[in-house]
C-alpha cells in the first residue's frame, strides 16, 4: 500500500508542474504578439523583407522597404538576437521609417492578429484543458501499469511542447527551454511505450534494451538551452542540433515499427505503425526536414503541430478504445477515411503551393475545408453505397465476403438459442428484409413455435406437410414466404422464414449465400448439441460410473501424453542441451595437451554444472515439491511464496492457517492452486498489491486472493483459456469444489476456492468480468 500511495504522490505532483508550466507558457503567448517579421541589413539600416502574416501587415501598411527603427521603445540596434536571426520574433509596438521618410507608430494587440491568437493561443489553451482532463480521466479510471503511465507522461509531455511554441517562438527562456527538452522528451517516451508494448506482446524489441539512457537526451537539451540563452548567437545551431536529434529518434521509431511490422506481420503493430507515422508526416517533411537541410519551411510549425497533437489521441483510439469508449469499428472507419483525405489533401496543397501565390493562412483555411469536406463526403458515399449496393456493386466476391464475416459471427456463439438468434440478425442484416424468423416444428405435439416476438404462428398458416417434406439446403418460396431448412433431429425440426410479402424476389447469389450459411449453421448446431451433451454426461457423472465414458478415458491418456511431451521437450531444449555443452567441454579438456589454464576451464565448466543442476532442481521441485513430503504444505507454501517474493514488484500479503486434512491429496491440490496464482499475479495482474489466504474451515479448507491489479474480460478466460484459469478450476472440480471468480478490466481480480472433504456435491460459481453467475452442478 505504501507504493501504491506513493504512485499516487507522484502523478499529484506531475500534474501540478505540468499546470504550473502550462498556465504561464499560456499566459506568456498571450501577453506578446508574436509578429515575425524578417529583416535584413543594408548600409546600418534594418529593412523589411518579408512579414510572415501578410493580411495583418498589409492592414497596418506594413511592407516590404520600410526601416525598422525600434521595437517597444529599444533602439533594434540593441537587440540581440536580430542580428543572428535576422527576425523580429515579437513587439507590442513597433517604429517604422517609410521610404519617404515618414515615421509610423504601430501598435500591436493579441487580437489583431487573428492567426498568431488561434494557432498560438486558442488552439493551444484548448488542447492544455483536453490533455489535462483525459490524463486524470485515464489515471482515474484505469488501474496503474507501466504501460498507461508512459502514455499519460506522453499526452502530457506532447501537450507542454505545443503550448510553449508560442512563449518560445517570442524567446521566453522558460518557453525555449520546456519546448526543446520536451520535444526530445517525445520521442523517448514513444520508445520506451514501444518497447513496454512489444514485451507485452510478447515478440521480441528490436533496438536497444537500456531505453533509460535515451532520457540523457532532453536532459542534456535544458542544460545546453540554458547556456543558448546566456549567449544568443548559438540559438538558431542549437535549434538545428535539436531538429536534427529528434529528426534522428522519428527515424529510429518508424524503423522500429516497420521492421516489427515486416518481422511479426502482428495487426496491432499495424495499426500502431499507421498512427504514429500519420501525425508525424506533415512535421516531418513539410517543416522539420526542410528546415534542416534548405533552412526553409513548406508550412509552419505551428500549423505542422497541429498534426503531431493527433498522435496520443491516435494511441487511446487504438490501444484503449475497447477498453473505454466501445467503439472501435466507428474509429476503425475514421482512421479509413482520414488517410484517403489526408493523403489527397496533402497533394492538393502542393500543387496550389506550386501554381498559386495563396499566403499560407489562406492554404491553411483551404486544406482544412478540403480536409473536413473529403471525410464528409467519404461518410456520405458510405450510406448511398449501402442504400444502393444492389444497383452499384457487382456481387461478385461481395458475399464472398459476407459469407467470410457471418460465418465467423456466428460462429462465437457457444448456445443453441444464441445460435439461432445471430442467424436471424446476420440473415435480416444481409439481406435487408426486417421479417425474418426461425419456426421450430415439434414432432411429437405437432406444435410450431417462433423466434419473432412480433409476430404469432398458429396452425392454419403452416403446412405441416410442407415443412416435413423440407430436406437439407432445400429452399422453397411461397405466396408469402421464403422457406429454408435448418436443422432435424428426433423432437424438432427448425426452418427458417423469409417474409417477402410479394414485394422482395431474392436474386440467385442472395439464395446461394443463404443455402452456404444453412449448412454452416446445421454443422453448428449439430456441434454445440454434441458439446452439451458430454458436459451433461459429466455433470451428473458418478464415480463408479467413469468406467462407462470411454472417451473421457481416452482424453485424460490424451492428456497425460501432451504434458509428458511438453516437460521432455522443455528439459531437452534446456537442461539436456547445457549437459552436451558441458560433456563437449569436458571432452576438449581430455583430450588437450595444454594444461597452463587447465584449473581455470575446470572452474568455468564446475560453474556451468552448478546452473545446470539448480535449474534441474527447480524443473524436479515443481514437479514433485521436496517440502511437501518432509516438513508439510505450510512449509512449502512458505517457501514458494518466498521464492515468488523475490521476482515480485508488488506487495504481497498472504495468511496460512494450519490444516488437518485427511485427504494427503488435497496437499498437492492446494500447493499447485497457491502455484498458479501467485504465477497469474507475476505475469499478467500488473499489481501494486497481491492478497492471498488459506483458512481452515469445519469441513476443508478456503483460499482467497486479490489483486488490485488490470484486471481481465470475459473472453480472456472463457474463450482463450487465459492465464492459466482452466486448469484451477479443473483441480477444483476433481475434488467437488467451488471456484469464483470476481473481474472486470482495470478492477482488479479476486478468486475464492472452497473445499470441503467428503463433498459429493457442490454448486460451481462462475463470474467473470461481467459480474453473471452460471451455477451448475459437480457430481
Amino acid at each position: 500500500m505504501e507504493l501504491r500511495s506513493t504512485k499516487f504522490r507522484w502523478f499529484w505532483l506531475t500534474i501540478g508542474i505540468y499546470v504550473i508550466i502550462g498556465i504561464y507558457l499560456l499566459f506568456t503567448s498571450y501577453s506578446k504578439p508574436f509578429v515575425n517579421i524578417e529583416i535584413e541589413e543594408k548600409g546600418g539600416n534594418w529593412i523589411v523583407t518579408n512579414p510572415y502574416y501578410k493580411d495583418w501587415a498589409n492592414q497596418y501598411k506594413i511592407v516590404p522597404g520600410d526601416i525598422i527603427l525600434k521595437v517597444d521603445g529599444k533602439d533594434i540596434k540593441n537587440i540581440s538576437n536580430v542580428k543572428y536571426e535576422f527576425v523580429i520574433r515579437t513587439a507590442n509596438k513597433l517604429t517604422l521609417e517609410k521610404p519617404n521618410g515618414d515615421i509610423v507608430h504601430v501598435k500591436i494587440k493579441p487580437f489583431d492578429i487573428p492567426q498568431q491568437f488561434y494557432y498560438v493561443f486558442v488552439v493551444p489553451t484548448i488542447y492544455y484543458f483536453l490533455s489535462l482532463i483525459l490524463s486524470v480521466y485515464l489515471y482515474l479510471k484505469q488501474k496503474n501499469t507501466p504501460l498507461l503511465n508512459l502514455l499519460i507522461l506522453f499526452i502530457l509531455t506532447v501537450s507542454l511542447a505545443y503550448v510553449s511554441i508560442g512563449a518560445s517562438g517570442i524567446l521566453n527562456n522558460v518557453g525555449v527551454i520546456v519546448n526543446r527538452s520536451s520535444m526530445l522528451l517525445c520521442p523517448v517516451l514513444l520508445i520506451h511505450f514501444l518497447r513496454l508494448y512489444f514485451d507485452f506482446l510478447n515478440i521480441k524489441w528490436l533496438f536497444i534494451n537500456n531505453i533509460k539512457i535515451l532520457y540523457v537526451l532532453p536532459l542534456s537539451v535544458v542544460f545546453l538551452s540554458i547556456y543558448g540563452i546566456t549567449n544568443s548567437s548559438t540559438h538558431v545551431a542549437l535549434s538545428n542540433i535539436i531538429l536534427g536529434i529528434f529528426f534522428l529518434l522519428l527515424i529510429i521509431i518508424l524503423g522500429i515499427m516497420i521492421s516489427g511490422n515486416f518481422k511479426y506481420k502482428i495487426p496491432q503493430l499495424k495499426i500502431l505503425l499507421s498512427s504514429i507515422i500519420i501525425p508525424f508526416m506533415p512535421f516531418l517533411f513539410l517543416y522539420a526536414l526542410p528546415e534542416v537541410i534548405f533552412h526553409k519551411q513548406i508550412l509552419s510549425a505551428d500549423i505542422c503541430s497541429l498534426f503531431l497533437v493527433l498522435i496520443p489521441y491516435s494511441f487511446i483510439c487504438t490501444q484503449l478504445t475497447e477498453r473505454l469508449f466501445d467503439m472501435e469499428y466507428f474509429i476503425t472507419r475514421l482512421r479509413h477515411y482520414f488517410n484517403f483525405s489526408f493523403a489527397f489533401t496533402i497533394w492538393l496543397m502542393i500543387g496550389l503551393y506550386w501554381i498559386t501565390d495563396l499566403s499560407i493562412s489562406r492554404m491553411t483555411e483551404i486544406f482544412f475545408f478540403t480536409f473536413l469536406s473529403l471525410i464528409a463526403l467519404f461518410y456520405i458515399k458510405e450510406k448511398i453505397d449501402y442504400r444502393k449496393r444492389k444497383i452499384l456493386f457487382s456481387t461478385k466476391g461481395d458475399y464472398i465476403h459476407r459469407l467470410y464475416t457471418t460465418v465467423d459471427s456466428i460462429g462465437r456463439v457457444v448456445k443453441i438459442e444464441d445460435l439461432l438468434e445471430r442467424f436471424v440478425q446476420e440473415v435480416s442484416l444481409h439481406l435487408e428484409i426486417h421479417h425474418v424468423y426461425v419456426l421450430t416444428y415439434d414432432f411429437h405435439t405437432h406444435a410450431v413455435t417462433s423466434t419473432s416476438k412480433l409476430k404469432e404462428y398458429t396452425q392454419n398458416q403452416v403446412d405441416e406437410v410442407f415443412i416435413e417434406q423440407l430436406r437439407l439446403g432445400d429452399i422453397k418460396k411461397t405466396a408469402h414466404f421464403y422457406v429454408a431448412f435448418i436443422h432435424q433431429d428426433t423432437n424438432y425440426k427448425r426452418i427458417l422464414v423469409v417474409d417477402h410479402n410479394q414485394s422482395i424476389y431474392l436474386k440467385e447469389e442472395e439464395l446461394l449465400w443463404l443455402e452456404l450459411v444453412l449448412l454452416y449453421l446445421n454443422n453448428f448446431i449439430e456441434n454445440t448439441k454434441m458439446v452439451e451433451g458430454l458436459l451433461e454426461q459429466l455433470k451428473h457423472m458418478k464415480a463408479a460410473d467413469k468406467s462407462q465414458l470411454p472417451w473421457l478415458n481416452k482424453l485424460l491418456w490424451l492428456r497425460f501424453e501432451e504434458e509428458k511431451y511438453q516437460l521432455a521437450q522443455e528439459l531437452h531444449d534446456t537442461n539436456l542441451q547445457e549437459q552436451l555443452h558441458i560433456a563437449r567441454e569436458m571432452d576438449v579438456l581430455v583430450r588437450t595437451k595444454n594444461t597452463d589454464d587447465l584449473q581455470t576451464k575446470l572452474s568455468k565448466i564446475h560453474e556451468h554444472m552448478l546452473a545446470s543442476l539448480n535449474d534441474l532442481r527447480g524443473y524436479c521441485e515443481n514437479l514433485k515439491p521436496p517440502l511437501l513430503d518432509t516438513l508439510g504444505l505450510n512449509a512449502a507454501l512458505e517457501k514458494l511464496i518466498q521464492k515468488n517474493h523475490k521476482r515480485a514488484e508488488f506487495v504481497l500479503v498472504y495468511t496460512i492457517d494450519r490444516l488437518y486434512l485427511e485427504d494427503e491429496r488435497l496437499n498437492l491440490m492446494i500447493y499447485r492452486l497457491f502455484q498458479e496464482l501467485l504465477n497469474n499475479a507475476l505475469k499478467h495482474s500488473y499489481a501494486d498489491t497481491v492478497e492471498i489466504n488459506l483458512f481452515e474451515t469445519e469441513d476443508g479448507f478456503e483460499i482467497n486472493y486479490s489483486d488490485n491489479g488490470v484486471g481481465c474480460k470475459m473472453d480472456d478466460i472463457i474463450l482463450a483459456d487465459s492465464m492459466g484459469i482452466r486448469g484451477m478450476q479443473e483441480r477444483v472440480q476433481a475434488f467437488n469444489g467451488q471456484f469464483s471468480i470476481n473481474t472486470n478490466l482495470g478492477e482488479g481480480m479476486s478468486i475464492r476456492i472452497i473445499v470441503n472433504e467428503g463433498n459429493t456435491s457442490t454448486t460451481y460459481d462462475y463470474d467473470i468480468c461481467n459480474k453473471r453467475h452460471v451455477h451448475s452442478t459437480i457430481g
